[in-house]
């Protein structure tokens, strides 16, 4: 403005949706030869059915990567390449990956593997991943996992799925049914080649070069990254060095990753990859798009801002008005529940809002005063105090600060890991179900000083019990930067080379966590156990 102005010109504002308008004309230009692109898969299933153990066997699949080696970043998608093919795996909520993407027109994911338990059969999260399919309009394979085991009954899970229109080939449907075994890795090969088959009738195809443009899948704030999006890309080329917006937010590509935590310089049509370099975390489901400078993905990024800013302005109206007339007609027969909730990542914070504000009904109202990415901060916890909430974190802690005012004021705090156990528990409470619960309480804290390797345990972490008592037979999990990076048990419990059952506070110890050899000095290694107790409000 002032140099047009210095040059005796007059300035003009720019119409609100012209760099939309330029953005749209910017992408309808990008054209070129449409060629074969990987299928995209969902995983999906009953939270016990072996959803991760099958995910875990189909990357051992991958021909090119090898062992990743301890690779801890929760990137929610990788792909594996076959001698057959390569195929990418979403690694996300149902809710997560498909309502969201429902709502922009947008079918981010060509095929779903819905795993079923042989021994378990159809359960109510079946049902709903099938719901989910259906809706988004994309083709099912069955997985019915677990066939090693006694009790396993493929037949009946094939009759319990006719009653929700999923017919099996056997019985005249088009639903390719496999029975395999993630825990022995039986017939994983057969499966890889169902979903290739699958994605040959489909004939996916994408224009492999120019400008990307495709979603996000998962976003983080990276303490020592900055802003991190999970993004695949559906059209074109991402580039190191590209422009682009991202929803509400713009920069320029400083760093690709792939699954492994490699750098690479370009990703194609299906396949995922980190993104560093936005000014600020992106929303899962936000579509992204490369432009040719900074000046129009700036442009774009702060009038999508001010829109975004604008609707959540009547938004708010509307629910406050909402409230006001809710009393006015009920008086006191509403009760809101005030709920704080802070995520490890972008997706699971949007997949617990959009589930737990789902539970309100005429007797009680789900509300989430805070809900957000990161770990649980002085400013959650007085929001708490104020609003009379319970507090949720899911695989992130609450800080020091934080903690003064939980516990000084006996605030309920619940730290969960698995997103069904959240919903589960909110809505007994919300539903006055109490009974008694499950509780997860923390015994005793580690924290690691150094790391020694040895032959028969791998990775040895020297500790000092700084919290409480850990015990040897007691589940654990290990944290890094209050995040939860790692769950399950000890290898070993050693003082002075002699297995002992537990170390108290202030004593020096030797820790092997099984199965995990990633620990590193400054990690905190947190002791828990699960208590039943009598449910309170």
């Amino acid at each position: 403005v002032l140099v047009t102005e210095e040059l005796g010109h007059k300035a003009i504002r720019a119409e609100s949706d012209d760099a939309e308008t330029e953005l749209l004309a910017h992408i309808e230009l990008q054209h070129g030869e449409k060629r074969l692109r990987p299928p995209v898969v969902t995983i999906m299933g009953h939270v016990d059915h072996g959803k991760t153990s099958l995910l875990d066997a189909l990357r051992k699949t991958n021909v090119v990567s090898g062992e990743a080696g301890g690779i801890t970043q929760h990137i929610g998608a990788y792909h594996v390449e076959t001698p057959k093919g390569v195929i990418s795996f979403l690694d996300t909520p149902g809710h997560a990956a498909f309502t969201a993407m429902r709502a922009r027109g947008a079918k981010l994911t060509d095929i779903v593997v819905l795993v079923v338990a042989a021994d378990d059969g159809v359960m109510p999260q079946t049902v709903e991943a099938v719901q989910h399919a259906k809706a988004a309009g994309v083709p099912l394979i069955v997985a019915v996992n677990k066939i090693d085991k006694s009790g396993a009954d493929s037949l009946r899970v094939k009759n319990d799925l006719l009653a929700h229109d999923v017919v099996a080939e056997e019985f005249g449907g088009e639903t390719q049914f496999i029975e395999v075994s993630a825990k022995t890795g039986q017939r994983i090969d057969d499966l890889l080649d169902a979903i290739l088959l699958q994605a040959e009738v489909l004939e996916l195809r994408a224009v492999d070069e120019g400008r990307a443009s495709g979603m996000v899948i998962e976003s983080a704030l990276d303490k020592g990254r900055g802003p991190v999006a999970t993004v695949l890309v559906q059209e074109g080329r991402l580039l190191k060095g590209d422009y682009l917006v991202c929803g509400v937010q713009y920069g320029r590509v400083r760093a690709l990753f792939d699954e492994t935590g490699s750098q690479v310089d370009s990703a194609g049509p299906s396949i995922p990859v980190q993104v560093l370099g936005l000014s600020g975390v992106p929303d899962a489901g936000d579509d992204f798009v490369v432009v040719a400078d900074e000046r129009l993905a700036k442009d774009v990024a702060q009038q999508r801002e001010a829109k975004r800013r604008e609707w959540r302005l009547v938004q708010s109206a509307g629910n406050r008005m909402e409230d006001i007339m809710a009393q006015m007609g009920q008086g006191e027969a509403q009760q809101t529940l005030n709920l704080v909730v802070k995520a490890d990542v972008q997706g699971s914070a949007e997949a617990l809002r959009q589930a737990l504000t789902s539970l309100s009904n005429d007797q009680i109202r789900v509300n989430l005063i805070v809900s957000g990415v990161g770990g649980i901060t002085e400013s959650d916890a007085n929001s708490a105090l104020a609003a009379k909430a319970t507090i949720i974190g899911f695989n992130v802690r609450a800080d020091a600060s934080a903690r003064k005012v939980i516990d000084a004021n006996n605030l309920d705090l619940r730290y969960f890991s698995i997103i069904y156990d959240v919903i589960d528990q909110v809505k007994q409470v919300a539903s006055g179900l109490l009974g008694k619960e499950v509780r997860e309480e923390i015994i005793g804290t580690a924290e690691v000083r150094d790391v020694f390797r040895s032959s028969k345990f791998g990775a040895i972490a020297g500790c000092m019990v700084i919290a409480g008592v850990v015990k040897r037979h007691k589940p654990i999990r290990v944290l890094r930067d209050n995040t939860v990076i790692f769950e399950g048990e000890l290898e070993s419990l050693r003082r002075f080379k002699e297995n002992v059952e537990e170390v108290r506070n202030g004593t020096e110890c030797g820790i092997g966590v099984k199965a995990y050899n990633d620990v590193k000095p400054g990690d905190q290694i947190e002791c828990f156990e699960r208590i039943e107790v009598q449910r309170t409000l």
